[in-house]
């Protein structure tokens, strides 16, 4: 006991004080701000068309509000699956995120089984914004509104024909969503993207569509497609005469297609709360919502906890859908 009560009194003698006031700076040197280096931005689609786009230009301006560099890597493949395990298994650290949209975190975990949880296995970082559907039809069929076509369709039940992006797509689940409401019935003709399904509406081989409205567009103004109404709950400044289903009488019919961030479970909350101020600042440039634009895209900041919020509800909703209509695909 001598000898250790000695030993202990001579420590500050024998180390000196530069040396403890060393030691007692290593804690404050080791906790680097945030963020020290570039931050990897995951966009699960191939380079080009909207996601891309949407991704590399927020990131632009983000990055300008964060004071750090963001590189975009994109990870196509598996409908987001790769990307979405890349993202779950990486360090909780901040230094990698993801682009998280309506089909790897809302469609696609309620109608496959997928090899993460898209709850449990992320943190919610931000929303980013989303663009309407729009139910479109073939200039052909008789119907200049809503209400027309729903008349039409209900006269003409099994005779008319829908073309979606794939099974289990965003565009398929709108549309059985309408025919749950308006209780009537539309053949379903899936194909390999949106693309071919507008060739084959604008050619008269299918009737109907709902597509995104950023898709949407060039369509509606050459005039080979007519719009009756877009999904959300306002209308949008794009399209301002046109409808929402919700005030026609479709209440909550609010599907959409959204883009947010994420990132691996266990992100801490301060990091969290950076990122997520930093995007939201981003968000309301007024230059970035024009350019935004150009996919139809309006701006929908939230605060983390409201984003982890609306990624729960809609996973919910195409869920409790899939399951009344027994869509089921495998993963």
């Amino acid at each position: 006991m001598i000898l250790r009560r000695t030993l202990l009194q001579a420590t500050p003698t024998l180390l000196g004080a530069p040396a403890l006031l060393g030691l007692a700076s290593l804690p404050a040197r080791a906790q680097a701000a945030f963020p020290s280096k570039p931050i990897r931005y995951i966009v699960p689609v191939a380079p080009g068309g909207g996601s891309d786009f949407v991704g590399r230009t927020v990131t632009e301006r983000w990055g300008q509000v964060l004071k750090q560099t963001f590189v975009v890597e994109n990870q196509s493949g598996g409908g987001g699956t790769i990307a979405c395990q890349t993202t779950a298994r990486a360090a909780p650290d901040g230094y990698t995120l993801m682009q998280g949209y309506v089909a790897t975190h809302g469609t696609s975990p309620a109608t496959r089984k997928l090899p993460y949880d898209a709850v449990k296995d992320f943190t919610p970082v931000g929303m980013i914004g989303g663009t309407p559907n729009v139910l479109v039809v073939n200039a052909s069929v008789p119907a200049g509104n809503l209400k027309e076509f729903v008349a039409y369709l209900k006269a003409n039940p099994g005779r008319l024909s829908y073309g979606s992006a794939g099974p289990g797509s965003l565009t398929h689940l709108t549309m059985e969503l309408f025919k749950q409401q308006v209780s009537s019935f539309i053949v379903h003709i899936p194909y390999r993207g949106i693309a071919p399904a507008f060739t084959d509406l604008i050619g008269g081989q299918t009737q109907a569509m709902f597509p995104g409205l950023a898709a949407a567009v060039p369509h509606i103004r050459s005039g080979r497609v007519r719009p009756l109404a877009v999904t959300g709950l306002a209308r949008h400044p794009l399209f301002k005469d046109l409808p929402t289903l919700d005030e026609s009488g479709y209440k909550g019919f609010d599907a959409q297609q959204w883009y947010g961030v994420v990132g691996p479970a266990g992100i801490a909350e301060p990091i969290v709360r950076q990122l997520n101020e930093t995007l939201n600042a981003a968000l309301g440039a007024s230059d970035l919502r024009e350019k935004l634009s150009i996919e139809a895209l309006e701006p929908n900041p939230m605060s983390a906890a409201k984003f982890g919020e609306f990624l729960r509800a809609d996973i919910e909703r195409w869920t409790k859908l899939a399951k009344e209509r027994n869509i089921q695909l495998d993963s």
